[in-house]
């Protein structure tokens, strides 16, 4: 999740009760939800860590010392770590790819909507990639009604934002690691649309 995850108060009902679900492990203690977890299946386990960066966002806790300490902790009893690091800011996602470089496996930017294409394996065996995209709509702008944005962007006055119907898209990313040492063996991009399948 990240800066949009209080947009709909009915979120207050269930977060505490959903382990799968994860909020930005940096908001102020007291926050509800959780902001790492562990998913499991096929007898093997992926520890998953949500942090939110601050250029350009409000002004929360230090996503690098609040990541560094859950993830020391996991990794006493996980190999393989994947934190999702939801920024505004490339500089600031790049920061955390080498911050994390051999102590997560995997460092993937959210929250711009837009697959970057630097998607690599750095020197201590993290993988990494800056953004991994958006699900949403290709015709629109960012998965919105593209009319709504653009009047928005031409006259600068309010406009409601409309989910876009049209074509769809799913953007991600596929990891192989080694459960042994939780170093990232492989990483690729993975573009889908609603009538192609393209994995980079």
């Amino acid at each position: 999740m990240g800066n949009h995850t209080w947009d709909n108060k009915n979120i207050f009902e269930f977060i505490d009760d959903e382990p799968r679900m994860v909020r930005p492990a940096n908001f102020p203690p007291g926050t509800p939800g959780q902001g790492y977890t562990v998913v499991k299946g096929n007898g093997k386990q992926l520890a998953i860590v949500n942090l939110q960066g601050r250029t350009f966002l409000p002004a929360i806790d230090c996503p690098f010392r609040v990541g560094e300490e859950i993830v020391e902790e996991l990794r006493r009893q996980h190999k393989c770590i994947l934190v999702d690091f939801h920024a505004e800011a490339t500089s600031e996602k790049i920061a955390m790819g080498w911050f994390m470089d051999g102590r997560a496996s995997i460092v993937v930017g959210t929250h711009t909507h837009v697959q970057s294409n630097d998607d690599t394996i750095l020197p201590g065996g993290t993988a990494y990639l800056t953004d991994a995209g958006m699900v949403g709509s290709r015709e629109g702008i960012l998965g919105m009604e593209k009319d709504a944005v653009l009047y928005k962007f031409t006259t600068q006055l309010p406009s409601r934002f409309v989910v876009d119907e049209g074509k769809w898209m799913l953007h991600g990313l596929y990891a192989e690691l080694d459960e042994d040492t939780g170093k990232a063996k492989r990483l690729e991009k993975i573009r889908m649309r609603e009538d192609e399948w393209v994995m980079d």
